[in-house]
């Protein structure tokens, strides 16, 4: 008999299929299945559906180290990106120093074509100079270059732009020197209208846009737009460089003298570079000095021709005395004498008076002589006139039977 709530073993073992049958079960349930799944890819249906259970599942065991592996690359792209973003912005900082710097050097070197193609003919060597300083008040209008006499930079030399007179340096130093601008109000240039050569004086006003022509006359020939050109008095600047245009005119009845104003072609507060220029001495453009004697400059090839020799005066025969014949032989009948005169008749004629002498007149010059050129024939002074003596009386003579 058995314990209660127990079961024998041959029942337990009687119940379950035996391991043949199971495989037989089993094998005819996996053909079936791949007959079905053959013919209508059922199974491939049910692989799809459990690839889509189990997708998540995947994603859930794959995780972490998907994700180590994402935030790895993330940093690792996140820090080269970052250097080729600073290697990119020094690169086109660069580029955009060098792009500025090649604006600026084109800007130079077209301001120094300016300033080349700006030098009159008279310019024999020229230097750029850089504004290391300037000076812009109503009262005081200089600049400071780094040029000196180290550079054989002399005072009162001329200082030029691309556009025309800027000035001229006051204070030379070894290394830089001092320049004057033409606005100053201290400073004054000889300057010319164009249009009409009238020359006069150009004043600085201590505005750097301004220059007055305070010695016009009312009745002056000027006009709005004339351009004012360089004299070339002074000593300092050669004649016909710009140096302005006349902006306004005024006239009054009442004034003397018209009011003019000017702006200089220069521009002063602009310039970053100016030129110191060298004239050739000798030159016909080249800046004349005030002087109280004979000029410097001339031509000494030119010399003064020398006089030609005196013409002799022709002899005049004296009163009383027949003239030569023209054939030479003797003397010709004196007009209105029939016969030769007696002795008596001599005697009783006065002595002749003397004459004053006369300068004799020169030769009319030939034909030839009309292309050579004139010359001056000097004039010997003229004698004082002597008082003529007194005439002597002779008795008459007596008659002869």
């Amino acid at each position: 008999m058995a314990a209660f709530g127990t079961v024998p073993s041959r029942q337990l073992s009687g119940r379950g299929g035996s391991p043949g049958f199971r495989f037989t079960l089993y094998a005819t349930l996996s053909i079936v299945i791949m007959f079905l799944d053959q013919r209508g890819e059922w199974l491939e249906r049910v692989r799809f559906v459990l690839n889509i259970a189990t997708y998540p599942i995947q994603l859930a065991v794959s995780s972490p180290s998907a994700a180590w592996h994402w935030i790895q690359d993330s940093f690792e792209a996140r820090d080269a990106l970052r250097a080729e973003n600073a290697q990119l912005l020094k690169r086109e900082r660069e580029l955009e120093l060098r792009s500025m710097r090649y604006e600026a050097l084109s800007h130079e070197n077209d301001q120094l074509r300016g300033l080349r193609d700006a030098l009159p003919s008279v310019a024999e060597r020229w230097l750029v100079a850089e504004i290391v300083d300037i000076q812009l008040s109503g009262l005081r209008q200089r600049i400071l270059v780094d040029r000196g006499t180290a550079n054989d930079v002399f005072k009162a030399q001329a200082v030029l732009d691309d556009k025309g007179v800027l000035g001229q340096t006051t204070h030379v130093g070894r290394w830089s020197a001092e320049v004057i601008l033409i606005t100053d109000p201290e400073h004054a240039i000889p300057v010319a209208i164009e249009r009409t050569g009238l020359r006069t004086i150009a004043v600085g006003t201590g505005d750097t846009a301004s220059l007055a022509l305070p010695y016009l006359p009312a009745n002056a020939d000027v006009k709005t737009g004339d351009v004012l050109m360089t004299s070339g008095l002074g000593g300092v600047f050669p004649a016909g460089y710009p140096v302005g245009r006349v902006a306004e005119v005024h006239r009054d009845a009442v004034q003397p003298l018209a009011q003019v104003r000017a702006i200089p072609f220069a521009t002063m507060d602009v310039d970053r570079e100016v030129m110191l220029v060298w004239f050739r001495e000798g030159h016909p453009a080249a800046p004349v000095a005030a002087t109280a004697g004979d000029a410097k400059t001339g031509s000494g090839a030119m010399q003064p021709l020398v006089a030609p020799h005196k013409p002799v005066p022709a002899a005049v025969p004296a009163v009383g005395t027949a003239p030569p014949r023209p054939d030479g032989k003797g003397t010709a009948a004196t007009p209105g004498a029939g016969s030769a005169q007696s002795p008596g008749d001599a005697a009783s004629l006065p002595p002749p008076k003397k004459m004053p002498s006369k300068p004799a007149t020169p030769a009319a010059p030939d034909a030839d002589d009309e292309a050579s050129p004139p010359y001056e024939v000097e004039v010997p002074p003229k004698p004082e006139p002597k008082a003529p003596p007194p005439e002597q009386t002779s008795p008459p003579a007596p008659k002869q039977p």
